[in-house]
């Protein structure tokens, strides 16, 4: 009879410990659970610190230094002629008479390369507006290099009459020269602004993008004021070369 009274109470004793562990085990979750709700689940809680990252963005932009964005191959063929002429006064009347057979004419083949390019190393906020998550970026003026120019000397074209002298290298020289001025004056209608404006946003918008900016909200633009009328200004003419092809 006293074993069974020993067992019954040594089974109550073990049954009792469960519980109690079983209650503690409860109760250190509810505590937890507790806990857990206090914590700041908000992204901007958990960031302790908020990074302008413009300024970086900034740097990448300048770190492009001299972007290239446009190149055309430009053939153009000079043309000139001349009219050997008789002028003078007979009878106190003056004239001025074509010489049958005195008209000279030449052709002049050239072909050049032209790059575009925008200079970055300058780039500053005054080139960026900024707003309601908006970014414009104002490029700064492209600038155009005629890198070289050849004079296919092979290709020239001329007619001389018999009694006309042939072109001197001084005549050649100042043709030569016409045709760089007219391929320069025809820069402006090649669209080659709006071609800089173009591959610079293909480039920017991308990198632009990876700080946090939507696309449709980017823009990429020249100064407002900036026209063909610009292009003197605009072109740099390097040393020509009038190499035989």
């Amino acid at each position: 009879m006293k074993y069974c009274n020993f067992a019954y109470m040594l089974y109550n004793y073990v049954d009792m410990k469960n519980f109690f562990i079983k209650y503690i085990l409860i109760l250190s979750l509810v505590v937890f659970c507790i806990c857990c709700k206090k914590i700041p689940v908000n992204n901007k809680d958990v960031t302790s610190v908020d990074v302008d990252s413009f300024p970086i963005l900034m740097d990448h932009i300048r770190n492009y230094s001299r972007m290239y964005t446009t190149e055309y191959k430009v053939h153009k063929i000079i043309t000139h002629d001349d009219q050997l002429k008789l002028q003078g006064k007979l009878i106190s009347k003056s004239f001025d008479v074509n010489i049958p057979l005195g008209q000279r004419k030449i052709a002049i083949p050239i072909d050049a390369t032209i790059k575009g390019y925008i200079d970055f190393s300058l780039f500053s906020d005054n080139n960026v507006k900024r707003s309601d998550g908006k970014i414009e970026i104002i490029l700064p003026d492209p600038k155009f290099e005629i890198t070289s120019s050849r004079i296919d000397h092979d290709a020239i074209i001329n007619y001389v009459p018999l009694f006309r002298s042939d072109f001197t290298d001084k005549e050649l020289s100042s043709y030569e020269q016409q045709g760089r001025q007219a391929i320069v004056k025809s820069i402006a209608k090649m669209g080659i602004i709006e071609q800089a404006r173009i591959s610079a946003a293909n480039v920017l918008i991308p990198l632009i993008s990876q700080f946090g900016y939507e696309k449709k909200n980017i823009k990429i633009t020249f100064r407002e004021d900036l026209n063909e009328y610009d292009m003197n200004k605009l072109i740099v003419i390097k040393e020509i070369s009038n190499e035989t092809k």
